[in-house]
């Protein structure tokens, strides 16, 4: 590890620090809004509540852990169910419940360790379930890149703009260097906003018409929506949680390695598991998606060797900042829905990919039928959309899969226990080996 710019506990000079918060803010930008905008929810609250949310990690993870909480994309699927089923109120608490089991695997975490964890969710179900989570939202980025939003139909005019918008951010992946590679979701959209805007796709009346200073619309529960706990809903979160948990350790791990520190030691992983979870129920609270540790956010990181803690604040200060000036929330809401379908093309697929490479780095042998029964069954019941309904119980889609996959890997003999596995530090392998 190279000597850093910035410490953890370092200060930034005043005339930097604007400038350090806002590569930040860039580079969660595009994903934190488009994850509102695909599941109709408020751009302005879930820019609020990134940065309380991460605020609220800092706070929990006592000041030692530079990251930064936006969006997740893998509630998506799930909270468009939730909505479907009971409206954006239900939506919320199925949120607010996802972020109870974060609490209570933290609890488990401090009192019996991490290793279990492993044991539970091994690659064989994790990396599968991570394929069904992007790739039961390609019918959706697919028909936002195509289809004309006011009339449903195909428009060709309308694909251009998710087209070029792919290429542009295709192009800024794999060709842009320094802190513009770190960028490319929201240079894509930039490109693809400006090619909208000259083939007459963007109506700017909205950003005309809209206050500087506006107050978003919150959704507080009671006063907004019935609060009703069920099982359905329950089933349709919770086993998502379950995969992000196991998505929040891995950036844990990467994020120690790039900063030189242990946080599955120090401040705990138990602690940055609870923080990520007050942050989802601090988001359902007041109208906003699920949040998750950005890796893009520790790419930043990486690059600059900056890993102050208050750069981090700083953009989470600015992001609630931006959530309260209308004329931004109105000129997001501007954004075609093509521009949109065309970055979704890529990301829903990136996060397919991700788990696939899951499987390639962590060596699943599909040699093996166990392996290949495990993930066969995940996909198929994922992505088929199979459902079980028994009276007035429902469990479908992704939680099927991801529940369906966890007995499996329960049930099958030859079941390995975890010893070395990814959740161990560089300093415990080096006692071993001692």
């Amino acid at each position: 590890m190279n000597k850093p710019i910035l410490d953890i506990k370092d200060v930034p000079k005043p005339a930097h620090w604007l400038t350090l918060s806002l590569q930040h803010l860039f580079a969660m930008f595009g994903a934190t809004i488009l994850v509102p905008y695909l599941v109709g929810l408020n751009p302005a609250i879930a820019l609020i509540s990134s940065g309380l949310a991460t605020i609220a990690f800092l706070i929990i993870t006592k000041w030692q852990v530079p990251a930064y909480l936006g969006s997740s994309f893998a509630f998506i699927a799930p909270i468009l169910a939730a909505k479907a089923a009971g409206g954006p109120g239900a939506a919320m608490i199925g949120s607010f419940m996802a972020g109870l089991v974060y609490g209570a695997v933290a609890l488990i975490i401090k009192k019996a360790g991490y290793r279990w964890i492993m044991n539970l969710l091994p690659p064989i179900v994790v990396g599968p379930v991570i394929i069904v989570i992007g790739l039961a939202l390609a019918g959706t980025a697919v028909g936002m890149a195509m289809n004309n939003p006011e009339t449903g139909e195909y428009s060709m005019l309308h694909f251009s703009a998710a087209l070029i918008t792919l290429g542009a951010t295709i192009i800024f992946s794999i060709y842009a260097k320094g802190m513009l590679s770190m960028v490319p979701i929201l240079a894509g959209i930039i490109i693809g906003y400006v090619y909208s805007l000259a083939v007459g796709l963007i109506d700017f009346s909205l950003v005309q018409q809209a206050a500087w200073f506006e107050m978003p619309e919150f959704l507080f529960p009671f006063a907004d929506y019935e609060v009703r706990i069920t099982l359905d809903l329950a089933l349709l979160m919770i086993p998502v949680a379950v995969v992000t948990i196991s998505e929040h350790i891995g950036h844990q791990l990467v994020l120690g390695k790039v900063v030189g520190k242990d946080y599955i030691k120090e401040p705990g992983l138990h602690r940055s598991i609870l923080a990520d979870g007050t942050g989802t129920m601090i988001s359902a609270l007041i109208g906003g998606p699920p949040k998750t540790t950005y890796g893009e956010n520790i790419g930043v990181l990486a690059i600059t060797k900056i890993y102050s803690v208050y750069v981090l604040a700083g953009a989470a200060v600015i992001a609630i900042i931006f959530g309260f000036i209308g004329k931004v929330t109105a000129l997001i809401s501007s954004i075609p829905t093509p521009v949109m379908g065309g970055v979704s093309i890529l990301l829903f697929g990136i996060i397919a990919s991700s788990g696939l490479r899951m499987l390639v780095d962590s060596k699943v042998d599909f040699g093996n039928n166990r392996n290949l029964v495990i993930s066969s069954v995940i996909l198929v019941l994922g992505i088929g959309g199979a459902h079980i309904e028994i009276w007035a119980f429902k469990l479908e889609g992704m939680a099927l899969a991801a529940i369906s996959g966890v007995l499996l890997n329960l049930i099958l003999p030859g079941r390995e226990e975890t010893k070395e596995d990814i959740f161990e530090t560089e300093n415990e392998k080096k006692n071993n080996v001692a």
